[in-house]
């Protein structure tokens, strides 16, 4: 996990800052502090003994000697309490309990309609997180921080979802608000596909500064790295790339989507468009899985609709790289799983639709993170917003 640090010599770091240090670095010295901030000695102890009365940074060993007594090394205290994140999909839903550093330690899933609506959804979360506190032995005052993604529009202001295309009953429920009975502490609340973005910024692409996230599951969402930090849009709506109108020329009608409008990038490609068109032609399936499995036995027209996906997909992928120009292009989601016959349609599309300098650099892979790439991300989104230099002053207000 990587955090900038305050710029060396920029005066007047705080408490938040000095504890951004701790956050991304095993140890460090009252010197080292001192080095790394330009702050005074005096000021060092100061804010280093504020972190250690409240617990946000503990001694941890000895520093090497240099002439008198060894300098005592401090860390953060990523087991002063933990996070829940669960990160929610169409159809399933990951679990997980965190220390402090957004670093995911035991996991659980289950499968779950999301269109069940907000209540049953949010309930099965909650009693994953029970399990899941009581089989560490932590209770509910240990949560410093709760992380839900959902597959749909967020307001990440407010931790609303706004408008759904799959989400039925979730419309403008207040996520933060059911957890605020339940848990005294920040509720984060973020599309996935945001969460998996930063999951493969953070743990596989740290040095790459513009990133595309491309989800391909039952519906298509991107998320964005710009750098390095998530972008959201003003009001959070950034990134649907799926809900782009494509005219498509080998179609006598424009599909009809689940967001009420046709002709989709999602109608034309996603997973639960290519079971429709895969049913249409006689094939047994019912399940993005099931198309997922024939496409990967050679069915000839399975494979022709993957393709053909791929390059629908493409041409919306394209029109993003020439607005944003990533470096790296990232795929997951279901239908990443056809990498072979997915890929080759997008690949063959974004070069032949940017301009060379867009692409000469661009890479287009398959997500190292796998399932697990929006859990990770949103743990680390969670740890950041918790311990974001200005709510340091809170948390020790807290004890």
């Amino acid at each position: 996990m990587s955090i900038s640090p305050p710029v060396a010599g920029t005066p007047g770091a705080g408490l938040g800052e000095v504890l951004a240090l701790f956050r991304a670095q095993p140890s460090l010295t009252r010197a080292d502090v001192m080095q790394q901030t330009g702050l005074s000695r005096s000021t060092v102890n100061q804010r280093l003994d504020a972190l250690l009365a409240a617990e946000l940074v503990v001694p941890r060993g000895e520093g090497s000697p240099t002439g008198g007594r060894p300098a005592s090394r401090f860390a953060f205290h990523s087991d002063r309490g933990v996070l829940l994140v669960a990160d929610i999909g169409a159809t399933g839903m990951r679990t997980a309990l965190c220390n402090l550093r957004g670093e995911v330690g035991a996991e659980q899933e289950r499968a779950m309609d999301v269109a069940a609506g907000p209540e049953a959804v949010l309930s099965a979360a909650h009693e994953m997180f029970t399990a899941l506190l009581a089989a560490a032995g932590r209770s509910p005052a240990d949560v410093h921080g709760i992380g839900i993604d959902v597959p749909g529009p967020v307001d990440f202001d407010s931790g609303q979802v706004v408008s759904p295309p799959i989400m039925s009953g979730w419309d403008r429920f207040h996520i933060p608000g059911w957890f605020a009975g339940r848990y005294a502490c920040p509720v984060l609340v973020d599309k996935d596909v945001n969460a998996m973005a930063f999951g493969e910024h953070r743990c596989v692409h740290p040095e790459v500064r513009q990133l595309l996230m491309l989800k391909v599951g039952t519906g298509i969402g991107a998320g964005m790295i710009i750098g390095g930090e998530v972008y959201r849009g003003a009001d959070g709506a950034a990134g649907d790339i799926g809900h782009i109108q494509l005219a498509v020329g080998d179609t006598e009608s424009e599909p009809l989507c689940r967001c009420g409008n046709s002709g989709c990038v999602e109608a034309y490609a996603g997973g639960w468009a290519l079971v429709r068109d895969l049913r249409a032609a006689g094939r047994d399936v019912s399940s993005v899985d099931d198309a997922v499995t024939l496409i990967r036995t050679g069915d000839v027209t399975a494979v022709r609709l993957a393709r053909r996906a791929g390059r629908i997909i493409g041409h919306a992928i394209a029109d993003s790289v020439s607005l944003f120009n990533p470096r790296v292009i990232v795929i997951g989601g279901q239908l990443a799983r056809i990498e072979e016959q997915l890929f080759a349609g997008i690949r063959e599309m974004v070069y032949k639709r940017s301009l060379p300098l867009a692409t000469r650099n661009l890479e287009i892979v398959a997500t190292r993170l796998d399932t697990r790439s929006g859990l990770v991300g949103l743990a680390m989104l969670l740890a950041d917003d918790i311990f974001a230099p200005e709510r340091v002053g809170a948390l020790i207000g807290r004890g």
